[in-house]
């Protein structure tokens, strides 16, 4: 008798001239931030020649995807103007854009930003405040074939972890990316440009959190590729009890678990350890679970 479940339905990801199609696993996204504040990594790649050469290894190492930041969007962070988020990231974008073969994703939320490093080779517009912080981001996604990563934040980096409160945070969430996707399609953005991410630690407790990362299977059942972003993040410390823990080992756990309930991107500080657990993860899993 086979027993065999079906693989899970791929989903495709359409970037201009490039489809990126999700599988058996989900896509790697490489988190390269050219910032000197962000919260793991702040300073570690804010020179440009060092940049590139981090991008190029995390593409050796497996990466899909390159998602490259000039401003840090953690919790209680200053703002930077467009003009210093520009001067941090186009020469990176262009130092990158002849050698890459995987695609880069520019994550602003300034349209100015998006829309140069579009012209200097990126290809996704990863917006942490879901297309809504810029009044002239959505115009821009209109008309650019990017791919765009829409995501869910409570407030704003200055003010969401003040005292976030839903009435049901895995519905309230859901029912936001469902609206949101409803509206960029009725922009005019192609459906199947747009990815969707539940914004973890965006705006969230810690029981928020990991009540989101327990139901990633319900935002599977949206129309569009589903990114999750949980590395190193602050309730990692917390279920470990350890704030100044190493959390690699348990990001890993997390990306194994959200992995397993279907996700289809996982944006990840560690590159190397992430592509050899999928690896193995997609080798071992027991088919006849769903996914």
């Amino acid at each position: 008798m086979n027993r065999s479940a079906p693989p899970r339905r791929a989903k495709r990801w359409q970037l201009g001239q490039r489809v990126l199609v999700i599988d058996d696993a989900p896509l790697v996204m490489g988190i390269l931030n050219v910032t000197p504040d962000s919260f793991s990594d702040g300073g570690r790649h804010f020179d440009t020649s060092r940049a590139i050469d981090v991008a190029l290894v995390m593409e050796a190492d497996g990466a899909d995807i390159i998602d490259l930041g000039g401003e840090s969007t953690r919790p209680y962070s200053d703002p930077v103007s467009a003009s210093d988020e520009l001067r941090r990231v186009i020469p990176v974008v262009e130092g990158l854009a002849g050698q890459l073969k995987i695609p880069i994703s520019i994550d602003t939320s300034k349209a100015a930003v998006a829309k140069n490093a579009l012209q200097a080779g990126a290809e996704i517009i990863n917006d942490v405040t879901g297309l809504q912080g810029d009044p002239d981001m959505l115009p821009l996604a209109a008309t650019s074939d990017a791919g765009l990563c829409v995501m869910h934040m409570q407030g704003t980096p200055q003010t969401m972890q003040d005292d976030p409160t839903y009435d049901n945070v895995v519905e309230d969430i859901y029912r936001f990316l469902q609206q949101r996707f409803q509206f960029c399609v009725d922009a005019g953005i192609d459906p199947q440009r747009i990815c969707l991410d539940p914004g973890i630690g965006f705006g969230k407790s810690h029981a928020h959190n990991i009540e989101l990362l327990q139901h990633t299977r319900r935002f599977c059942e949206l129309d569009a590729p589903i990114l999750i972003g949980h590395s190193r993040k602050g309730f990692i410390g917390k279920l470990l009890g350890d704030k100044t823990a190493d959390r690699t080992a348990a990001t890993l756990g997390v990306t194994l678990a959200v992995a397993a309930a279907g996700a289809d991107i996982v944006r990840v500080h560690d590159v190397k350890p992430t592509v050899d657990a999928l690896r193995l993860f997609n080798a071992c899993r027991d088919r006849n679970l769903p996914s």
